[in-house]
């Protein structure tokens, strides 16, 4: 049988088309169309079982009905070469009986004996490569950005009004820093000026005493009295 057609199934599409992304499930569906006027049993195999999930993988097809099959693919960690694909999938239908269910289907129904119609569809597989930008392109527009940055130059992918807000930000933090320096260091200074005016203060007010104290001892030892000041040293009388 030629692939794509059946004389029990009409198949479609001919071949499953697999968006490709590494590390990213993909899936496809094929639609099975009864276009005899009795009941159709159909199987759905593979060459690579591990590979793929088929749902569902058996059924039963009414006359001139359809029935749709998704058949979804595993993430893949490495994608083959030149993205061709080997696997296969074969699709076998046999006539059943009238009011036949799913769970009247046995594997025994499609073993090929004489006399017996076992119709096979082969389908073959097929990538397709989607267009998301690969790790490498992303990596490279990173480094770029990173670049551009460190030149000066912001990226043409950026708006300018990015740069603009952060350069504004920038200067504002610029400014609150120079500001609160500036206050600080006028407030040292002050402290640094009232500690010295405290420094004088208090030599001044050392040396104010010992010249009270001094003219108070010429003045027990000369007679001389000094009314408006008070002595702070007791001079011993003489005998």
């Amino acid at each position: 049988m030629s692939a794509g057609s059946a004389s029990f199934l009409e198949i479609q599409p001919s071949e499953l088309a697999f968006p490709f992304e590494l590390m990213k499930q993909s899936s496809c569906s094929m639609q099975l169309t009864n276009k005899t006027d009795h009941y159709v049993a159909f199987k759905v195999k593979t060459t690579n079982p591990k590979q793929y999930c088929v749902r569902p993988n058996i059924g039963v097809v009414l006359p001139g009905s359809t029935c749709d099959v998704t058949v979804t693919m595993q993430a893949q960690r490495e994608a083959p070469p030149d993205l061709q694909c080997k696997d296969k999938f074969l699709v076998q239908s046999v006539a059943a009986e009238n009011g036949a269910e799913t769970q009247d289907i046995s594997a025994a129904m499609f073993n090929k004996e004489p006399g017996k119609v076992v119709d096979e569809c082969k389908l073959r597989v097929i990538y397709v490569p989607t267009s998301s930008p690969s790790p490498f392109s992303e990596e490279s527009e990173q480094g770029s950005s990173a670049r551009s940055l460190e030149n000066g130059t912001p990226n043409s992918t950026l708006p300018q009004s990015v740069f603009r807000s952060s350069g504004e930000a920038s200067k504002e933090k610029s400014s609150e820093a120079t500001s609160m320096i500036s206050k600080l260091t006028e407030e040292k200074m002050s402290a640094v000026q009232q500690n010295q005016k405290l420094r004088q203060e208090l030599v001044s007010a050392s040396t104010t005493v010992t010249v009270l104290n001094r003219c108070c001892i010429l003045g027990c030892y000369s007679g001389i009295s000094f009314p408006s000041f008070t002595c702070f040293l007791t001079i011993p009388s003489q005998r």
